[in-house]
């Protein structure tokens, strides 16, 4: 099978050869139910929050709920990936820190549709929508819910995933993206006869402020297959621990 430039994937969805390995996820210590519940923190703007920057401006409070967004690394045209670049460092530049959560809310606005537009066109290799692929990814998003952090709603595209996430005390958010991208793409392209990166390293994520918003995220999790046009079989969705609030 070839990607939108031509090349080989190396995916062969026919192939019944056997090469003995199995995907099997490990089973550490604090896989157990800790007793901890992930409950909705409303953002507090008087409580500690760190802000940091690559790419992306990335806020962090002890205990939040974030909206994230991670996507593989063929999923945008590198055109269009350089434009989004370059309109994001001239709005950081313009936009020195301390950065105000309104000024923040403006950027995600800005940007976000636009990604969201490339991302449901369905460009690259779309290896997730592949089942045994999207199979080990939701695997490991299920994995540690509970124990690192309570996972609420999610979906799984063809080359990109949303989720909600609540972290657990004593974890923190891009360890958590870290570990889940880590085990999956090493899974994933055994899985595949693939080498190379899967994921694009840096991932989009925002805290979630109020009920309000949790709503609306989650019915943009759920309506984001719609939206993009695909047939059941060709996506997953589902939620975890903190997807069951009445």
């Amino acid at each position: 099978m070839t990607d939108d430039s031509g090349a080989d994937t190396g995916w062969k969805p026919e192939s019944k050869e056997d090469t003995g390995w199995k995907p099997v996820m490990l089973q550490p210590e604090d896989q157990q139910d800790t007793g901890w519940k992930p409950v909705l923190q409303e953002f507090d703007p008087e409580a500690e929050l760190e802000i940091r920057a690559r790419n992306l401006p990335h806020w962090r409070q002890q205990g939040a709920t974030y909206f994230v967004t991670f996507r593989l690394a063929d999923s945008l045209p590198q055109a269009k990936l350089r434009s989004l670049r370059a309109e994001r460092m001239q709005w950081l530049r313009e936009h020195p820190p301390p950065v105000s959560p309104a000024e923040l809310r403006r950027f995600q606005a800005l940007f976000s549709a636009k990604i969201e537009g490339y991302l449901a066109a369905g460009y690259g290799a779309c290896w997730l929508k592949r089942p045994e692929a999207a199979g080990l990814l939701e695997q490991a998003l299920l994995h540690f819910d509970r124990a690192r952090y309570g996972l609420g709603r999610y979906v799984i595209m063809p080359n990109h995933v949303h989720a909600l996430v609540t972290t657990a005390p004593g974890n923190e958010l891009s360890a958590i993206l870290h570990s889940w991208k880590s085990y999956t793409s090493n899974a994933i392209n055994r899985l595949a006869g693939r080498r190379g990166r899967l994921w694009q390293d840096e991932s989009y994520d925002r805290i979630v402020r109020d009920e309000e918003e949790l709503r609306h995220y989650e019915r943009y999790i759920a309506d984001n297959p719609k939206a993009a046009g695909l047939e059941i079989g060709e996506y997953r969705l589902g939620s975890g621990s903190g997807g069951s609030r009445p």
